[in-house]
């Protein structure tokens, strides 16, 4: 079974934003105890203050989140990945980030109720299994530093001189991957081309 939680945070950057150059995304987020998601968003990247700026400047925002998974799930062999990942600018000020986490492989926990049945005179013991009530996976957000496990997603914003291989070769990666989050058929300037890749 699989569960999306989708995250939302609105960064407020130190100057304006004239546009965004580049932003990649990377996450910590691992399983923990009492059916617990937890870990970091490591969002960063560099944009230009006016349009006419040939100099860049540089952020770097960590955003911890806590994924608390109902108890009817056992999440022993959960995989953990990001569905999706994009952003706006608000008011040339504000970074909006939205982020969908993809919990996958959730185990539907069953429990064994013992039920007495009378039936003339003589009592039946009969096993039924019965799932608690289904309720949605909550998301909490509190802080947490503690995984080392590292999965990158970057966004590369097409400029004039970009090809298709001249992305790959930057990247060091395939068309195959690329393939996979993105649709390559008629790539054109200011295209959004999401590459991921991990430690």
């Amino acid at each position: 079974m699989k569960k999306i939680v989708p995250f939302k945070k609105d960064i407020e950057l130190n100057t304006a934003i004239a546009g965004i150059n580049s932003i990649s995304l990377e996450h910590t987020l691992d399983k923990k105890d009492n059916n617990i998601i937890n870990g970091d968003f490591i969002v960063s990247g560099t944009y230009k203050i006016t349009p006419a700026s040939t100099t860049l400047d540089n952020f770097e925002y960590k955003l911890p989140v806590n994924i608390t998974i109902d108890k009817k799930y056992d999440i022993s062999e959960v995989k953990i990945d990001i569905n999706d990942f994009y952003y706006e600018v608000i008011n040339d000020k504000v970074l909006s980030i939205n982020i969908e986490v993809a919990v996958d492989n959730l185990i539907e926990a069953k429990e064994e109720i013992k039920e007495e049945i009378k039936e003339d005179n003589n009592v039946k013991e009969e096993i039924k299994e019965e799932s608690k009530e289904d309720r949605e996976v909550a998301s909490i957000f509190n802080p947490v530093n503690d995984s080392d496990n590292y999965v990158v997603y970057k966004i590369h914003v097409v400029t004039e001189n970009d090809t298709l291989e001249s992305i790959i070769e930057e990247y060091g990666t395939n068309k195959e991957t690329l393939q996979a989050y993105n649709d390559l058929t008629d790539i054109k300037l200011g295209d959004k081309i999401i590459i991921a890749s991990g430690n």
